[in-house]
Order: C-alpha cells, then structure tokens, then sequence
C-alpha cells in the first residue's frame, strides 16, 4: 500500500513499561495470553524459558530484561507476542513477552524519523525508527535486529533442551 507520502504499513503497538513500542505486523505471529513458561537453566536472565505452543517449543524472551527494564511481571494484560525473526536468512520463532498489547495502526514512511542517536535505553541498530501519531513518537523495532545471532542460537538451544521438558498439547482433530 502507498501514497504520495510513502509506503504504508501496519504495525502491533504494546507496552514495556511507561514505553510505547511496535513491530511490522506481517512478524507478528499471534498474540497469546501468558501461558505456563517452563525455566531452561543456563540461559540468559532475559530468556525466561520455553512454551508449547501446538506442540512446538517456543522462546520466551522478557522484552523488559533485554532492554535494560526490570522484569515484566504478570498482570491481566501481560502476553506473548510470538514473532517471526528472520536470523541470519533463517526464520525463528520466538515469543515476546510484554506488559501489554495496545492496538493495531497504520502509519506511512513519511511519519517514521530516523532513531536518535542518543538519550535511548535501546541500542539504536535494533530500531527501524520512531513513529510519530499525533503528538507522541513510539519506537518501531526492527524485529530482526533485536536479537544477535549468537542469542539466536542460545535461544534455539533452549528450545532444543526444552524439547523434553515440554508436554505437546493434547489436540484432536
């Protein structure tokens, strides 16, 4: 979709914290309540463990954790984002744990200004830029960047060694 001021895209709002952040919805995956998340030892402190989601083991990351926030905690609205990152030409699924999910919108390229170069918690490579609705920005991530190949890879193995941790739901056709 385009216009004369740029292409158009969609994007999945959620909160981390006080903060305002997005993603491309064509890596969203679906967005599931907070399951039961099983802890795999050795990992990371922002890996807070694997789910099953129809049988699949899936990494889940604390979002807060890996940005720098204190852990999320659970509330009503706490979820799991399950995104698709694209690592190294290979897709992997993970799950993004956030304190909220706000709202699906659209928003031109003409309304993205480059990420700022100082003053932010995040390592600006891990943004697309900030989006700009009405008066306040929202920092739009750039999904495949947020994690390094190297955390990729840890993420895998946790889903690997979770593989025998994780019952499969027991689904009928």
């Amino acid at each position: 979709m385009s216009n004369e001021s740029g292409t158009i895209n969609q994007y999945l709002a959620f909160k981390l914290g006080e903060e305002v952040y997005a993603v491309e919805v064509g890596k969203v995956r679906e967005i599931l309540d907070f399951p039961p998340i099983t802890k795999v030892p050795r990992t990371p402190d922002f890996m807070r463990g694997v789910i099953n989601l129809r049988g699949s083991v899936v990494p889940v990351v604390d979002m807060r954790l890996k940005f720098g926030m204190s852990r999320t905690e659970k509330s009503v609205n706490t979820c799991i984002i399950v995104v698709e990152a694209m690592v190294e030409s290979e897709i992997t699924t993970i799950g993004a744990l956030a304190d909220s999910v706000q709202e699906v919108f659209e928003l031109s390229d003409a309304n993205i200004e480059p990420p700022p170069k100082i003053g932010t918690r995040l390592k600006v490579e891990f943004l697309k830029g900030m989006g700009k609705i009405g008066e306040s920005f929202l920092m739009i991530l750039d999904i495949d960047k947020v994690f390094s190949s190297t955390e990729i890879l840890m993420v895998k193995d946790a889903a690997a060694t979770g593989q025998h941790l994780v019952e499969p739901d027991n689904y009928t056709d």
